[in-house]
């Protein structure tokens, strides 16, 4: 089992990464809450796949747990669920020594995390991601959110976990869908961030793709680190630099949007957002052209749309406008300045914004 540690003080914690961790979710658990009491926010499949391991492992450290079934996907993530949920608990008598665990991929941990920073002002949360995106990338960090009709994760707060456990063992009932949602958020990091991590993702498809052991333990601790590191540093994205991590997610945000967060999952609107961006990168000048090729390779290697119709270029622009990454009205794009690394590009000219969202958009 690895460890990686979120410096942030005393709301620091770790990231546990390995191999059959569900059993022993009870001791980690105990080991970082005063309570013995977890409320389990799951999607009704994952419950039933997961759910009796994860209760025996709590009960095996003397945790008493119950579960809240709740809505699949960006369902999960709107007023009338989290409404619903708080209400359960209070009928439950949940207190404020009660810790909310979230198992599931990254929708149900947004929603239980802004549940846990919201009932009682403030109760504890562990997150136990079952998808590969949730391990690489939405279960660290403490962003929480719904949604709103025209802005994905316009409600939430800055909630951080006492404890991630990502137990490789639960991806193996995954989709091959849903691991290619996942590597776009690895490819996310290796093109911003991490060219090695880039490089280990063209030569490692299938092995990735057949959930390969050593290779995705290799690939989430990678990504894990990575995340980790900057949410050490810039905790509420105030320093710029934790914004980097948006890549791929403005144009990706405004497509989930406009197709009323049904017509694509979020991975698949990040690798969309991703070609957009870089696409905008050349525009700019500061990706050469090569880079973005190699990238739109990548991305359509892993069964990942390189564009999405249906959408409106000026709709999307629209809801761009939304974002919470507008700054004094300026767009902010975090952008590849090569693969490997990065740059935040504020304001850019809106024509060039144009063409990157109807290149990826209209026919």
């Amino acid at each position: 089992m690895r460890s990686i540690d979120v410096r942030l003080g005393e709301r620091g914690y770790s990231v546990l990464i390995g191999k059959g961790i569900l059993p022993l979710a009870g001791r980690e658990v105990a080991a970082v809450t005063e309570g013995r009491r977890a409320v389990v926010l799951a999607v009704g499949k994952v419950r039933r796949l997961y759910g009796r391991a994860l209760e025996k492992g709590l009960a095996a450290g003397g945790i008493e747990s119950t579960s809240v079934e709740v809505p699949d996907r960006e369902s999960a993530k709107t007023l009338k669920t989290y409404s619903r949920v708080m209400r359960e608990l209070l009928a439950m008598g949940a207190g404020r020594d009660s810790t909310i665990v979230a198992l599931g991929g990254g929708c149900v941990g947004d929603l239980a995390g802004f549940v846990a920073s919201t009932y009682m002002r403030g109760v504890g949360l562990v997150q136990v991601p079952t998808t590969l995106l949730a391990q690489v990338d939405s279960s660290i960090g403490g962003k929480t959110a719904l949604n709103l009709p025209d802005a994905k994760n316009a409600i939430g707060t800055f909630h951080q976990p006492r404890l991630v456990l990502s137990d490789i063992d639960v991806l193996k009932t995954l989709p091959a869908r849903e691991i290619s949602c996942g590597v776009a958020e690895l490819i996310k990091y290796g093109a911003i961030m991490d060219a090695g991590l880039l490089g280990l993702l063209e030569r490692e498809r299938d092995a990735l793709m057949a959930l390969e052991g050593p290779v995705v333990t290799e690939a989430v601790t990678s990504a894990a680190s990575l995340k980790a590191r900057i949410v050490s540093e810039d905790e509420r994205e105030s320093t710029g630099i934790r914004t980097i991590l948006n890549f791929g997610h403005t144009i990706g945000h405004s497509v989930e949007a406009a197709l009323g967060y049904g017509g694509c999952s979020h991975g698949e609107a990040v690798a969309v957002g991703m070609v957009g961006e870089v696409r905008l990168a050349v525009s700019l000048g500061i990706c050469p052209e090569e880079d973005a090729r190699r990238l739109e390779r990548i991305i359509s290697s892993y069964g990942l749309p390189t564009a999405i119709r249906g959408v409106e270029p000026e709709r999307a622009m629209a809801l761009m406008g939304h974002d919470k990454k507008v700054s004094a009205g300026r767009w902010r794009f975090a952008l590849p300045r090569g693969l490997g690394r990065s740059a935040v590009v504020t304001g850019p000219a809106e024509a060039a914004v144009l063409d990157a969202v109807r290149g990826v958009t209209e026919n």
